[in-house]
């Protein structure tokens, strides 16, 4: 009798008994060995932007600027932005009237003089919500040029590290007469290489 009651629950029994936890590979999503600010992908690039306008910060980072930063900038890009303060003047996009290769022009965004105001694209339509790297439009404009507006997008690239979201790269996207191309670490690292 017990070898009939065995014998229709064995193959189960093995089925579960194979059966093991799997961790998602999204879980393995790095660590963070800074502060961070609270929020999604979008939240932080735009408090980031709202930060930087309010301050009327452009131009490349100062030490003191770059530890403000520091909560919303990835590992890597900090420590990318600490290096290159070491290094040669960033060579930016300049207007006709200035010389290139100085570090005064904006490498937060594509125009030189920067956004007078950001608004960055909702990360609530991107399905993963397990990603760990979003990339984010960012359609900015710089009204400070004597009534005339230049508008235009950039492209944030999101990080997410440990469970803070940080920004980790910009890609210059704006199709504007003398707007940088590329991205803020193309620069770095071309500007590296010199």
């Amino acid at each position: 009798m017990k070898k009939r009651l065995i014998t229709p629950i064995l193959p189960l029994l093995l089925a579960l008994g194979g059966c093991t936890q799997v961790t998602p590979a999204y879980q393995d999503i790095g660590s963070r060995n800074a502060p961070c600010i609270d929020g999604g992908p979008d939240a932080v690039a735009q408090q980031f932007y709202d930060y930087r306008i309010s301050k009327h910060q452009s131009g490349f980072p100062t030490t003191s600027q770059l530890s403000e930063y520091r909560p919303y900038l990835s590992n890597d890009l900090y420590q990318a932005l600490l290096n290159a303060q070491h290094e040669p003047k960033i060579d930016v996009a300049a207007t006709p009237n200035e010389k290139s290769g100085q570090t005064t022009g904006d490498v937060f965004s594509s125009l030189f003089q920067g956004p007078t105001s950001v608004k960055v694209a909702s990360a609530s339509t991107i399905p993963n919500t397990d990603a760990r790297n979003i990339p984010l439009r960012v359609s900015m404009v710089n009204d400070s040029n004597k009534g005339q507006q230049a508008t235009w997008k950039d492209e944030v690239l999101m990080t997410r590290q440990g469970h803070c979201w940080a920004i980790d790269d910009v890609r210059y996207m704006a199709n504007l007469d003398f707007a940088s191309s590329g991205s803020l670490r193309q620069v770095l690292e071309k500007n590296r290489e010199k």
